[in-house]
């Protein structure tokens, strides 16, 4: 029979093709991460955007035609997070905290983290998985029924958090 020899990509040049397609942009503008560190050799620390989803009017299967409105509280918000790519990254997942506060089930409501036993892309994380992928699955998740209107903090308001070494980070709410 025939026999498949598979190679992992190595970590550097998986991280380098997600920094070049993170600095083309992706998808419709709404997502967006790029590195936080140009001179950072092991390429740890990134920054995601996500802007909040839209309201849609979505067609009922009904002989009547009907679009009715899905209210998000997450409109027109940007979202910033940070991602930690450790060493061992892409075989395991990289850390992810939302830096402006959120209301989300998935997401640690001090710290901001994003609970790997919440999220299911993280609970389940395949090597193939992208930054981009966890970023576009969150986006998803705002507009899940039990997240798309849950009560969010005010914006405009400035926020500190720890970040991982405990240090402050401050993040003003644009």
């Amino acid at each position: 029979g025939l026999k498949y020899l598979v190679f992992a990509v190595p970590r550097n040049f998986r991280l380098l093709e997600e920094l070049e397609r993170g600095e083309k942009g992706i998808g419709d503008g709404t997502v967006s991460y790029g590195m936080d560190d140009a001179d950072d050799i092991y390429m740890q620390s990134w920054t995601g955007t996500i802007i909040g989803p839209p309201n849609v009017s979505l067609p009922l299967s009904l002989p009547v035609v009907l679009f009715p409105v899905v209210v998000t509280v997450h409109e027109g918000r940007i979202y910033q997070l940070k991602l930690f790519c450790g060493l061992d990254y892409p075989d395991n997942p990289p850390s992810v905290r939302f830096q402006t506060r959120i209301n989300m089930t998935c997401v640690n409501q001090e710290t901001g983290v994003v609970e790997p036993s919440l999220f299911p892309m993280l609970a389940n994380w395949q090597r193939e998985y992208t930054m981009e992928d966890i970023l576009t699955q969150l986006k998803k998740e705002m507009m899940s029924p039990q997240n798309r209107r849950m009560a969010q903090p005010p914006e405009g308001n400035e926020e500190a958090r720890l970040d991982q070494k405990g240090l402050v980070v401050k993040c003003c709410i644009v």
